[in-house]
C-alpha cells in the first residue's frame, strides 16, 4: 500500500503502534506508582490495587484510574495536625 514511499504494511503499523504502546506503558507505571503512594487508601486497599495493576496490566491501571485514583488525598491532608509546643 505505502511501498511507493518505502514503507511496507508492517513498518507502518509499527510506526503507529509504538507510540500507543509506550503511552500505555507510561500510564501503567504512573498508576502503579500512584497506587503505592496513595494516602487515601488503607494498607489492605493499597496492596489489592497494586496486585490488580500488576496482574491485569493496562486494564488494572484503567480500573484503578476510574475507581481507586479518586480517593487520592494530598499528603498534608493525611497528616494529623498538632498544635505548636507550648514553651
Amino acid at each position: 500500500m505505502f511501498s511507493f514511499i518505502g514503507f511496507g504494511g508492517g513498518e507502518l503499523l509499527l510506526l503507529f503502534l509504538a507510540p500507543l504502546i509506550l503511552a500505555a506503558f507510561a500510564f501503567w507505571i504512573w498508576m502503579l506508582v500512584s497506587a503505592i503512594q496513595n494516602n487515601g487508601l488503607d494498607s489492605t486497599e493499597k496492596i489489592v490495587w497494586v496486585l490488580v495493576i500488576i496482574f491485569l496490566h493496562f486494564l488494572g491501571a484503567l480500573l484503578y484510574f476510574l475507581l481507586g485514583y479518586p480517593k487520592r488525598r494530598p499528603l498534608d491532608a493525611a497528616r494529623p495536625v498538632h498544635p505548636p509546643p507550648v514553651g
